[in-house]
Order: structure tokens, then sequence, then C-alpha cells
């Protein structure tokens, strides 16, 4: 295991983050594992870092290895931060999903262009502790990476639902049958318990994101299917969790180097707070986020 100091010195260009499944990346070479520190504690787990067609890729397991860790109880933040850290300009995100309209079959993949954040317990913001920043979030996927996450599909043959809202819950428990017919009318497409928040911290992290997500039920509205097990989740899941795999070894594959997009520069004119009120303690703590908007920066 290497240390967050040695990790500096090798940067990571893509992160992968894994939901309910998928603990590795087969195809890796090189991998070594890297502990990272944060301002806000620990991530999930250890970051595992290695190459993939060439470029460096850091894997962390959402949930941590084993699936210890509750939706609520992510420290997003720290996994965020930490990708950051690494080096990392795009994340992709792996979510086991359900589905809540009838053509989305269990088994299928959809790639959200949207997220309902639905949670309620959560800190969704690095800011704060004397600094405040308001980030937009109107369009919360790279659109540049949905479409190589599409195309991806594509090649690997994935039935792929392009576009569509990703619901967010707090959980850790379904929803009950009401509560579903009530998201139905909503008119979003699959429903799950993180990506929202980890989409929101991507972008004040000016990082690229977008999800892969792995329909495995009908949630509990649907009129002839039983209501969402976790026996029933497991099962579909073993299936698309490889489709993901390849997917993702395809959009490695097909990622330009160079970023063209506009997410690395979310930060940009958004800061509020004039740069002498912002506590060192704060500014020491999120320097890889706000550091270059800093110096000499000045205030409407």
């Amino acid at each position: 295991m290497t240390s967050a100091r040695s990790a500096k010195m090798k940067k990571a260009q893509i992160g992968v983050i894994g939901g309910s499944g998928l603990y590795e990346i087969e195809g890796m070479t090189r991998i070594r594992t890297v502990r990272i520190a944060t301002p806000f504690g620990r991530p999930s787990d250890d970051f595992v870092i290695g190459e993939l067609f060439g470029k460096a890729v850091a894997f962390l397991p959402r949930h941590g290895r084993g699936h210890r860790v509750m939706p609520t109880d992510i420290n997003y933040r720290a996994n965020i931060y930490g990708m950051k850290k690494l080096g990392v300009e795009r994340i992709i995100s792996v979510s086991a999903v359900g589905s809540m309209k009838e053509d989305i079959k269990p088994g299928d993949i959809v790639i959200p262009s949207q997220f309902y954040d639905h949670t309620k317990h959560r800190r969704s913001t690095f800011f704060g502790n004397g600094v405040v920043a308001h980030v937009g979030m109107a369009e919360p996927v790279c659109a540049d990476l949905g479409r190589v996450l599409a195309q991806a599909g594509d090649r690997v043959g994935a039935v792929l639902h392009r576009g569509g809202t990703y619901l967010c819950m707090e959980g850790p428990q379904f929803s009950t049958i009401a509560e579903s017919q009530l998201y139905r009318t909503w008119n979003v497409d699959v429903i799950g318990m993180t990506n929202a928040t980890e989409a929101k911290l991507a972008r004040e992290a000016e990082l690229c994101y977008s999800t892969i997500a792995l329909a495995t039920d009908y949630d509990c509205w649907h009129h002839s299917e039983e209501a969402v097990t976790v026996e029933a989740v497991l099962a579909v899941m073993k299936k698309n969790i490889e489709t993901s795999k390849a997917m993702i070894r395809e959009a490695v594959a097909l990622l330009a180097p160079d970023r063209t997009c506009s997410c690395g520069e979310s930060l940009r004119n958004t800061i509020m707070t004039p740069e002498k009120l912002i506590p060192a303690k704060t500014k020491k703590d999120l320097e890889p986020l706000i550091g270059r908007y800093l110096k000499g920066r000045k205030v409407r």
C-alpha cells in the first residue's frame, strides 16, 4: 500500500466509483492500493489505482469492500475529494437502480442526464466553514462523458436507454407502494440512493460525472411483478455487472486524453465570499478545489 503523499506523484486520469456488486475492474495492470486522507475524514475504502489501455484509473467501491456502508452513511465528500486529490478529471459511476418505467426492463442500462435529489440527511457540498459558493446544476451530467458511455454500451451490446431522470432517495429501505406510485407521477426514469449526492460534489470539484445505471427491478409499482427484494436485485445484478465492466473498459479506451467540456471551469465566478474573509483552515482544506481561484481574485 502506498500513502497519499506518494500518490500525488502518480496522477490518475479517470475515476470509477463502483456500486453494489462492483468491487473490481478486470484488465487493470500495475495495480497499487492507495490510502487517502482528506479534511472530511476517510473515504469509503482505499483506492485501487492501475492502468487500463495505457490510462491511469482510480477505482473506489462506494459502499466499501463487502458492502459495509449504508447510502446515507457514505462519506461522499471524502470520496470525491480523494478522487480530486489523485488527479482524476472524469468519474464514471456505476449504480444499481430500480426502473420507474415499463420500457426500462430489469437488466437494461440507463445513462441518465438528470437527477432529482430527494435525500434529507446528507452533506452534499464542500462549502461552509466560512466560504460560500453556488455552482450551476442545470445540467448535472457531463454530456461528453455521457456520450462516451452510451457509445461504449452500444459496442458491448447493452440494452441501453439514453437520458432520463434518476431520482435519488434516502434509503436504506426500498419504497412503499404509495411512494413508488407518487414518484411515477413525477416522470422519473430510475430510482437509486447515491448518485445525486456524488454529482453535486463532482460539479463542485470540477470533475466530469456520468452514471451507468443498472436496472435491477421495477421498484414496487409494477402491477404484475413482485415487490423488490434483495434476492431479486442480486440475481439481475450478476448479469448486468458484467456488462457494466465491459462498458467501463470500452469507455476508458474511447476517452480522449484532454477534456473539451466546461466541467473543469465549474467553480469560476461562483465563490461569493471575499478571500480575506475565508478562514485560513478552510482555504487549506479546500485548496485542491478553490486554490486557483483565490490568488488575486477580484470580488465584485
